[in-house]
């Protein structure tokens, strides 16, 4: 069924039944999910909202073709650097200051309300470039439903370096970093058990 051209009508019902939006909420609020997305972020400059979004895909039984993901990634990670991590940075100064100050933790919670809609909007045009190719351009593939690890098949999605699939290496990831995934599918698949 993977390899097959036409997708799964009930994988692509599911997908368009929640937002990528609702789900992340879902999904980050859950045991350990947002402390394995931060190790991701810090250790391995990992972009939460791909990771979330490749999620997404995992939940209704799909994935992304490697060829077509390498240039919205490029253009989600420009996103992510000229507009989240800048606010994440201001944010991230200004904690001792806010500790001093009631005026500038104002500030600080104002930044993180914008960081936060940084996001959303990243999420959404993650979605957006899914959604408004369905009819159009085959992204997406049939994801192989006896995937015996989602951990690894989230570290294969996250590190695709080339349109040929090709992904970094395991052993270069750190052990916090690999647990952390970890944690991540278990949350996807329960009943996988963490390691």
């Amino acid at each position: 069924m993977r390899d097959s051209i036409a997708l799964d009508s009930t994988r692509l019902q599911r997908l368009q039944q929640i937002s990528l939006w609702d789900f992340a909420l879902s999904l980050y609020a859950m045991p350990g999910v947002e402390a394995a997305c931060l190790t991701l972020q810090d250790e391995n400059d990992v972009d939460v909202c791909e990771l979330l979004f490749h999620c997404w895909l995992y939940s209704c039984g799909l994935e992304v073709i490697a060829a077509k993901v390498m240039t919205i990634r490029r253009e989600r990670c420009q996103w992510q650097q000229h507009v989240t991590e800048v606010l994440r940075g201001l944010r991230r100064d200004l904690k001792a200051s806010a500790a001093a100050s009631e005026s500038v933790a104002t500030l600080r919670q104002t930044i993180k309300q914008a960081e936060l809609m940084a996001e959303r909007e990243n999420l959404q045009r993650w979605q957006g470039w899914i959604l408004t190719s369905l009819n159009s351009e085959q992204k997406l593939r049939n994801r192989d439903e006896k995937t015996p690890n989602a951990a690894i098949w989230l570290r294969k999605q996250l590190f695709i370096t080339d349109e040929e699939g090709v992904a970094k290496e395991a052993s270069k990831m750190p052990a916090a970093s690999l647990q952390a995934l970890q944690t991540v599918a278990c949350q996807l698949d329960p009943h996988q058990v963490a390691r």
